[in-house]
């Protein structure tokens, strides 16, 4: 039986292929600007929203929305240029895990009773197997708007992340662009959630975005690149996982964004060997082909010497 007659499966692939196309794009940004740190931040912050929608009660989106997206611009407010630095994020990191203990010890006092006792399992790993026809339809809109906003604003986006500074002198709104690029990364967050857990889900936006950059320098093949690969990444291990029952799917699809990226690695460390290889080639040639030129000038004034200070030959009579 084809994989495609069961409906949790189509669902699955409708819902994953608009959250990795968001995490694709979101992730090359926060990888060319260093901002990896804060990604791995709103994915704990999902954490604690996701406990605290379940400790009162709420739907699980709400929780996971507004906590990531408010998170993310606090940190941009808290940063240089919308930009927080290592200090400011991990405090806000360790504040945010705190409070998590909290409403999880909420959710386990009051509602853990409830009938929705995975519910916390599923926040940490994910359940994209478990996304109805609904849920489905929401991820793969909302992945396709963020993949939208961020289209419009990637060229002033890639100027500001590149020459911060002369882009603010060229009236680039570094600071807005900033604070619009942090709530996207926190909406992706927030969707990304669901299908890979908060654990893992830095693999889904770190290690497409990584493989695009090792494998081509021009930014926008790049932008391209990471969302295609993180799409491809995401059926991928919808597939290994349909067809091998023991493997979660959030395992798998992080397994092959991994392997993807030492793939990547190696092949990038391949062709810089092979490049110093062809640059040591190359200087050996050049010094062996003027090895013969030095030759011939050493021959070419040899005669000369013998013929400005001839040397005495033998059989000549030497005056005693």
């Amino acid at each position: 039986m084809s994989m495609f007659s069961h409906p949790f499966m189509v669902y699955a692939l409708l819902g994953g292929t608009g959250i990795a196309a968001a995490c694709g794009v979101v992730g090359f940004f926060l990888v060319l600007r260093a901002q990896v740190f804060t990604g791995d931040a709103l994915s704990h912050v999902a954490f604690t929203g996701a406990l605290a929608a379940l400790a009162f009660g709420v739907d699980l989106r709400i929780g996971l929305f507004t906590a990531t997206i408010a998170v993310a611009l606090l940190l941009g407010a808290l940063g240089r240029r919308g930009r927080a630095d290592d200090v400011v994020i991990g405090n806000v990191f360790a504040w945010i895990l705190g409070l998590g203990v909290f409403f999880l010890t909420m959710y386990t006092t009051d509602r853990s009773g409830s009938g929705n006792g995975a519910a916390t399992v599923n926040v940490l790993f994910g359940s994209i197997l478990g996304l109805s026809a609904g849920q489905a339809q929401t991820a793969l809109w909302i992945g396709l708007g963020v993949v939208a906003v961020l289209l419009a604003i990637a060229r002033p986006l890639l100027f500001a992340t590149l020459d911060e500074a002369v882009a603010a002198a060229r009236g680039v709104p570094v600071r807005v662009l900033a604070f619009v690029f942090l709530a996207l990364v926190g909406a992706a967050t927030a969707e990304a959630t669901q299908a890979v857990g908060a654990l893992l889900l830095l693999g889904l936006l770190a290690a497409p975005a990584g493989t695009a950059l090792a494998l081509t320098d021009r930014p926008f093949r790049g932008l391209a690149l990471a969302a295609a690969l993180a799409v491809g990444e995401m059926w991928a291990g919808l597939t290994l996982a349909y067809f091998v029952p023991r493997m979660p799917p959030s395992f798998s699809i992080t397994a092959v964004a991994t392997a993807v990226y030492a793939g990547a690695m190696v092949y990038r460390a391949v062709g810089r060997r092979r490049a110093e290889s062809l640059t040591k080639t190359s200087r050996t040639t050049t010094h062996n082909t003027a090895a013969p030129q030095a030759k011939y000038c050493t021959a070419v004034s040899s005669p000369t010497r013998v013929a400005t200070n001839p040397t005495p030959t033998t059989g000549t009579p030497t005056p005693r």
